[in-house]
């Protein structure tokens, strides 16, 4: 390799370093968030998780809260980090579409609910609920809108991609079980099931997510062994 192609080629291998980080983060961020929920609600001794939603984990009440806020961090702090990757991937702010910037933003408002955390574990806490709890519920509905629009604009966006379009169904079914599912969350239709219903409701767009992220880090790979042959 000549001397002057070092630099050409360390700037090819630094947006491709990022993107495969960015793309490990989408897997990494879902992948800890579901277990943070998982080891929460089995340290909630005599509670099951049909009665603890995923916010009550981190409310000073619970058991371990740390556990849950760490979930809620790490979550958002990988999203962040992937809908940049994705959205440089798929061509930047001309090409990319709305869907990678509203993962960022979903990013960071999870993040926030994270840190303003429920008053109590339970539901049934008693009135006069604290100025953060009132931030934590509102913060919400633009993540659980999120969940259901980020889907569906990114199998829009990959229409015609041949890159992509794999994707199209999955990500289009996928969000259309998460809409049947949190209605009846957020209906209250069952509300011994409360909790099972939100975690079906925000483990699907998850798995989603992540499997977009493994394609991503897959043509990121890609992209490693072609400079490699190149230099």
């Amino acid at each position: 390799m000549h001397l002057r192609t070092l630099p050409r080629r360390r700037a090819r291998l630094r947006p491709a370093a990022g993107l495969r980080l960015g793309a490990a983060a989408g897997v990494a961020g879902p992948v800890a968030f579901t277990a943070a929920w998982v080891v929460a609600s089995l340290l909630q001794a005599g509670l099951s998780a049909a009665e603890v939603q995923i916010s009550g984990l981190a409310a000073p009440d619970a058991r371990d809260p740390w556990i849950m806020i760490t979930g809620f961090v790490v979550l958002g702090g990988c999203s962040i980090a992937f809908g940049s990757a994705l959205h440089s991937e798929l061509g930047g702010a001309r090409r990319a579409g709305p869907g990678p910037r509203l993962i960022q933003a979903a990013g960071v408002l999870t993040i926030a609910a994270g840190l303003l955390r429920r008053d109590r574990m339970l539901l049934t806490s008693p009135a006069g609920e604290s100025w953060h709890n009132h931030a934590h519920d509102l913060v919400s509905i633009p993540i659980y809108l999120a969940l259901v629009a980020v889907p569906l604009l990114l199998a829009r966006r990959f229409r015609g991609d041949p890159r992509w379009s794999v994707l199209r169904v999955p990500l289009v079914a996928g969000s259309l079980a998460t809409v049947a599912v949190l209605a009846v969350f957020l209906a209250g239709a069952f509300p011994g099931w409360a909790g099972t219903a939100q975690r079906i409701g925000v483990t699907l767009p998850l798995a989603a997510l992540c499997a977009v992220a493994a394609r991503l880090l897959a043509t990121g790979r890609a992209r490693k062994a072609a400079d490699a042959g190149a230099a």
